[in-house]
């Protein structure tokens, strides 16, 4: 249902637009990667270097990897198309060209869009000064070039002098990289649950907090303090930073910006790029030039 105003179960996730709905979750042993070692497969307790690197393709069907957690902290890096991760409370998505953090021992799960090429860059927690909390981080064409290499070594190159040396500089640009906070936090309040699997299968619903708060048997008053308790922001805020979240998403995956706002149900394109300007600082279109 779509109003008039102003993560996630294993089957809420993010809705596509018509034709971007086929998913295929994957096992621990499914999906093998360019040489026979994917990310799905990765064996976290044998790992015998500082820093490791795995790339997955898909194909037509995005890719997704159930909640799982290991030792090592986890670089995701978006080549093309999009991924995003949840962990407990929030739901991260990484910038075209960029990537997210992913602290060691966090539970997380992992998902890949269609026709999407992803690297996944895999540390020991002393390797280097991470943050000790999930973040976004812009990724710089030498740091891309240096993760690329790495992923691309043969099966059992990785503890050769040259690759310990490509870790070494690897490393010492990592940390340099500023971080972002693209992220939209989430419960697991079963009454808010409800509602954000619903609003995350249908970004575009404009079903009002007056309304959800019917739905929920609560008073309006009731559900906007609860969503702000758990959130920390209003009703308003977070359904802004889904939809952004979500048009980001869609637009690195080739959608215009003409066929995203109309997809997230705005009344106008210009309304839809105010919004988006208000939030980036640019319009859409400078936005995802400078990332390309």
């Amino acid at each position: 249902m779509r109003g008039a105003t102003d993560e996630f179960s294993d089957e809420a996730r993010i809705r596509m637009p018509a034709g971007r709905l086929n998913m295929r979750k994957s096992g621990q042993d499914e999906r093998r990667g360019t040489h026979g070692q994917g990310p799905w497969t990765f064996e976290f307790d044998k790992m015998q270097v500082r820093v490791a690197a795995v790339r997955i393709r898909t194909n037509a069907l995005a890719e997704e990897l159930p909640t799982h957690q290991h030792s090592q902290g986890q670089l995701a890096m978006v080549v093309r198309g999009t991924v995003t991760c949840e962990v407990p409370g929030a739901l991260w998505m990484a910038p075209l060209h960029g990537g997210f953090w992913i602290p060691g021992g966090v539970p997380h799960s992992l998902r890949v869009s269609a026709d999407g090429n992803v690297c996944f860059l895999f540390m020991e927690d002393a390797a280097a000064a991470m943050p000790q909390t999930c973040c976004s981080l812009s990724i710089s064409p030498l740091l891309r070039e240096l993760i690329l290499h790495l992923a691309a070594l043969p099966e059992g190159a990785q503890c050769d002098p040259q690759a310990q040396r490509l870790h070494a500089v690897l490393l010492d640009q990592l940390v340099r990289m500023p971080t972002e906070a693209l992220h939209l936090p989430v419960s697991e309040e079963p009454r808010l649950r409800r509602l954000i699997d619903a609003l995350t299968r249908d970004p575009a619903d404009r079903t009002t907090a007056a309304q959800w708060a019917s739905r929920l048997a609560m008073s309006e008053r009731t559900l906007t303090r609860l969503v702000q308790l758990e959130t920390g922001m209003s009703f308003g805020r977070w359904s802004q930073r889904l939809r952004l979240i979500v048009a980001l998403q869609w637009l690195t995956s080739g959608l215009s910006v003409q066929q995203v706002a109309h997809d997230l149900g705005y009344d106008s394109v210009s309304a839809f790029i105010a919004m988006f300007r208000k939030a980036m600082g640019q319009p859409p279109a400078r936005y995802l030039a400078q990332r390309r």
